[in-house]
Order: C-alpha cells, then structure tokens, then sequence
C-alpha cells in the first residue's frame, strides 16, 4: 500500500519520536526503496538505503575481514599532534643549546674582565652603620619569614591529625 508524501512526512515523524510499529517501519522502507521519491525526502531516503545496504554485509563477508585485517596491519601514521610534538621539542633543544652557549661565553667574558674593587663610603663610621642597618632589614625579613613558616608548620600539624583520624574511622 503506497501512501501519498503528506502521509510519508507524518508517517516519518512518528519514525523520528520512536512512535513507528513495524509495520508501519516496513512501509517506510517500502516506501523509500522505490526511486520516484519527492526532492524534499531525498537526504531521508538515503539514510534508509544505507540501513538497506547496511542488511546485506556481515561479519562473515571475506570483505569485511580483509578490510579489517588491513586496517590492523597497515603501519601507523605519525599524527598531527606527534609531529607537532617532535617538532615543539626540536625547537625547544635548539633555544637549550643557544642559552647554555650565552651562559658560557657570558661567563667567559667575565672572567677576562678585570673586575674592579671600589669603595662607596670613605668615611668606616658610616659604611658601619649602612652596614648594621642593612643587616637589620635583612634580619627583619628573615623574622616575617620566620613567623610565616610556624604557621605552615601548624597547619601541617593540624592536616596530619585530620589525616590521622580520617584513617582510624576507615
């Protein structure tokens, strides 16, 4: 039984909801294996005959095997991201060689230079006392990090008896 388009399309939106009886399925498949079918169903029509052909291979086809028999013995391509890869890491091996080549010829070139001893201050009393006040900032920052770091520690102290606990309750 042929049914006109408009029927095909509610038809065919019953078959897209999951709404379809099998027969009613069957009368699609029907319905699309003949070749006079409407522009405006041609992309559907074509699902249905790649389900058609899809019916008629199976995994016992010599085909089938041969293709994945292929597949699994062909050689392995190098990808787009494994070149790019290899490539990031030659460019990065090149940067390498060039700073650790700067360094030494850097340091080369200190070494031939003279390095010149100056004093700033003329005056012992007053490089001593740049000197204490100097050695008291540093003193100073050492302190602050000195606070900070018992902090850490507390906070270590306190994870570990969480810890502790969490695995005596297990």
């Amino acid at each position: 039984m042929l049914m006109d388009s408009k029927g095909m399309k509610e038809l065919l939106e019953k078959y897209w909801k999951c709404e379809t009886s099998l027969a009613e399925e069957q009368q699609l498949r029907q319905y699309f294996k003949n070749g006079d079918i409407p522009e405006a169903l041609k992309e559907t029509a074509a699902l249905f005959q790649y389900f058609e052909e899809g019916k008629k291979k199976s995994v016992s086809d010599i085909s089938f095997e041969g293709d994945i028999m292929g597949k699994v013995s062909a050689p392995v391509k190098k990808t787009r991201a494994v070149r790019l890869f290899y490539n990031t890491m030659r460019i990065a091996a090149g940067l390498a060689v060039v700073f650790v080549a700067t360094w030494f010829i850097r340091t080369e070139v200190r070494k031939s230079t003279p390095q010149e001893i100056v004093d700033t201050y003329d005056d012992p009393k007053l490089a001593f006392e740049e000197t204490k006040k100097a050695l008291m900032m540093i003193s100073r920052s050492f302190g602050t990090a000195e606070t900070q770091a018992k902090k850490i520690d507390m906070f270590n102290e306190a994870r570990e008896e969480i810890q502790k606990k969490k695995e005596v309750e297990l």
